[in-house]
């Protein structure tokens, strides 16, 4: 009887021990894993530390093989987007010479052959020449060595790691800074970033591209309503007998106008957006940036000033170029491939904004 009491009695001092050492273990254990990971995360932050670092700048992070995936799966879209657009204004340019001017030279007085001849060839020359000025004209880049003392830097940039003039902003595409960047125009129209060099030659095709497709549009009104009406009759039984010039006339004359009308709706309102952003001497990208200096001003009880802002005229005239009254013939009704004022790198007022000074009264 003893004898089984004392196997018990080990039995269950043994079970206990065990319990015992399995508790130490498992806090043992558990006190470990827990200075790992304390030992870990200080080595992360020590690594990747910066105390200028901010929500933004985690969040660039984060996004940043996002924006390596867009930049690299959509590089050919713009090669695409060209060539898509070189084709549809050369299909249209077609029709017009197959289609229309047989039937303007046939029908139409002399004066408004005359204009039609003389006004239609102008505006194709003007959206082919700035056309290509657009995509073959470099927007321009500040110097990648250090730049001269007289070139003033408002800050460096963090991913060329240089220093960036006013108005320069740095491309994430190009993956270079811009002088007076106002957007990369990769998809739409040109597969080339917007800045100093060629902000002109892009809104001057946005203007007369809108102009030809007004122009196309208003003019082919009638013999749209026409083919429309003939084609509509396709469907009757018994069908009409339209040969298969006249039903490819008729389905030419429609494509061009829905398309000539669909640009110029699009692109007219973003011409238009354009006009009022050079109206007030901004860029697209300083848009943004002016605004939300405006607010911040204002709850200061401020008013914020553009100091690149000369006034509606006076900002068109540097936007354009102009410096007397020849000049808006020669520049910009005609092809024109002079630059704009100054270098990009700095920015003076220009010679062409006469500065309205107060007389000095004289005892």
């Amino acid at each position: 009887m003893r004898s089984r009491q004392r196997m018990y009695s080990a039995v269950m001092r043994f079970f206990l021990k065990c319990l015992r050492i399995g508790q130490r273990r498992r806090f043992w254990l558990t006190k470990h894993v827990g200075q790992l990971w304390l030992y870990g995360r200080l080595c992360l932050r020590s690594l990747v530390y910066n105390s200028f670092a901010n929500g933004d700048t985690a969040l660039d992070a984060l996004f940043e093989p996002i924006y390596w995936l867009v930049d690299h799966v959509t590089r050919w879209f713009g090669v695409v987007f060209v060539a898509l657009v070189i084709t549809l204004t050369s299909s249209v340019v077609a029709i017009v010479y197959v289609c229309l001017l047989p039937l303007v030279l046939r029908t139409y007085p002399l004066p408004w052959i005359f204009w039609h001849f003389i006004y239609g060839h102008w505006n194709l020359v003007m959206i082919v020449f700035h056309y290509y000025m657009a995509i073959t004209t470099q927007p321009g880049f500040p110097p990648q060595q250090q730049l001269k003392s007289d070139v003033a830097a408002v800050s460096i940039c963090r991913k060329c790691i240089a220093p960036k003039p006013a108005r320069t902003h740095h491309c994430s595409i190009c993956n270079r800074c811009v002088l007076k960047m106002d957007h990369h125009c990769r998809t739409a129209w040109l597969n080339n970033c917007v800045g100093h060099f060629n902000h002109r030659y892009f809104f001057s095709f946005m203007l007369f591209m809108t102009m030809g497709c007004i122009y196309s549009s208003v003019s082919g009104w009638d013999l749209f309503w026409e083919a429309y009406a003939a084609i509509e009759t396709y469907s009757q039984t018994p069908p009409p007998t339209f040969s298969f010039r006249q039903r490819a006339f008729h389905k030419s004359i429609v494509y061009a106008w829905v398309l000539c009308s669909s640009v110029a709706l699009a692109l007219g309102a973003l011409m238009l957006w354009h006009s009022v952003l050079i109206t007030r001497g901004e860029t697209s990208i300083e848009r943004h940036i002016n605004r939300k200096e405006r607010k911040r001003l204002r709850l200061k009880g401020k008013v914020f000033q553009n100091p690149y802002n000369y006034g509606p005229l006076g900002n068109w005239k540097v936007f354009l170029g102009v410096e007397t009254q020849r000049h808006w013939v020669t520049r910009v009704l005609l092809p024109s491939t002079h630059t704009p004022y100054g270098s990009g790198l700095s920015w003076e007022t220009p010679p062409c904004i006469v500065e309205q000074k107060t007389p000095l009264l004289t005892i």
